[in-house]
């Protein structure tokens, strides 16, 4: 089963649909070539700086750069894309809300092998979530294309309706072949893994997930963002990164704050936040969720 591929001009109910079924999906040209570019332009001294990996899973001859709402306006962008965030909205809306997991540019230069195919999910201590139940809601951009030959990333489609810690062959795997500014986007149920690069280029592509807001995040956005460049960051965005309750309480500070008057103190808000609210989306969703189930 090849992946399947959607035009730009797609909504976020197509594209959570798609994940949904498949597990994965790519929306073609997305963004521009040369917006790719202007991205690379702004990260290329943090790349330059970063090591290659120091085992077989992150690649002996791959460059993992994180930190990117700190160090990219452009990647900022990205994060708060109006497509993405409503196929997160949609994906993951059995949670009161979701957040940005991590942030990172994956450079797999000449000669790396393929990686181990696995899921995202088991970054949560290999827990076994119910199945049906998405946790994560996950892109990769390509910032240059993405071939068979360079090491594009490779998806089992389906496997997100599987069973837990299966093991695949390479040749069970599809490979995302897609040009510069299109974006894969996979849930993190779905088994997949990073190409072998048997060019003579690097491949790289910007790695942007996001999670129920329940769970942990990966890559600590409080640490990873210096604080003299939150505050000066837009609200939604700040909200995303973290800077607010998970569910009805989670993430609140000292006495009840919201986090967000960290950064933000005239957004001040005492309390918890809405139990009943809280209540009610959840409720909403558990019922759609168990409609469609039993629509399948």
């Amino acid at each position: 089963m090849s992946i399947l591929h959607l035009p730009a001009s797609t909504n976020g109910e197509e594209v959570s649909a798609a994940l949904a079924e498949f597990g994965a999906v790519i929306v073609d040209n997305l963004v521009t070539a040369a917006y790719m570019d202007g991205v690379a332009d702004e990260l290329r001294p943090w790349i330059d700086a970063t090591e290659f990996g120091p085992d077989d899973f992150t690649g002996r001859r791959t460059k993992r750069t994180g930190g990117l709402v700190g160090r990219s306006q452009k990647c900022r962008e990205l994060v708060m894309n109006p497509l993405v965030l409503a196929t997160c909205g949609k994906f993951l809306g059995h949670a009161s809300s979701f957040q940005l997991h991590l942030t990172q540019v994956i450079a797999i230069g000449p000669g790396e092998p393929a990686q181990t195919i696995h899921r995202d999910q088991w970054a949560f201590d290999f827990f076994p979530f119910p199945q049906g139940y998405e946790v994560q809601c996950n892109t990769i951009w390509a910032m240059t294309d993405f071939t068979e030959e360079n090491g594009a990333t490779r998806v089992v489609p389906g496997s997100n309706k599987l069973g837990d810690r299966l093991k695949f062959k390479l040749e069970d795997s599809e490979s995302a072949a897609m040009t510069k500014g299109s974006v894969l986007v996979y849930s993190g149920s779905v088994y997949h893994a990073g190409g072998a690069n048997q060019s003579n280029s690097t491949r790289a592509g910007i790695n942007i997930t996001y999670n129920v807001s329940w769970l942990r995040q990966e890559e600590n956005q409080y640490l990873a963002v210096p604080l003299e460049i939150a505050r000066t960051l837009p609200v939604d965005l700040l909200k995303l990164i973290g800077y607010q309750r998970g569910s009805y309480a989670l993430g609140y500070v000292d006495d009840l704050r919201d986090p967000i008057e960290v950064v933000r103190p005239d957004l001040r808000r005492a309390g918890f936040g809405d139990m009943d609210a809280a209540k009610e989306r959840l409720r909403h969703a558990s019922t759609n969720r168990n409609g469609q189930s039993a629509a399948r």
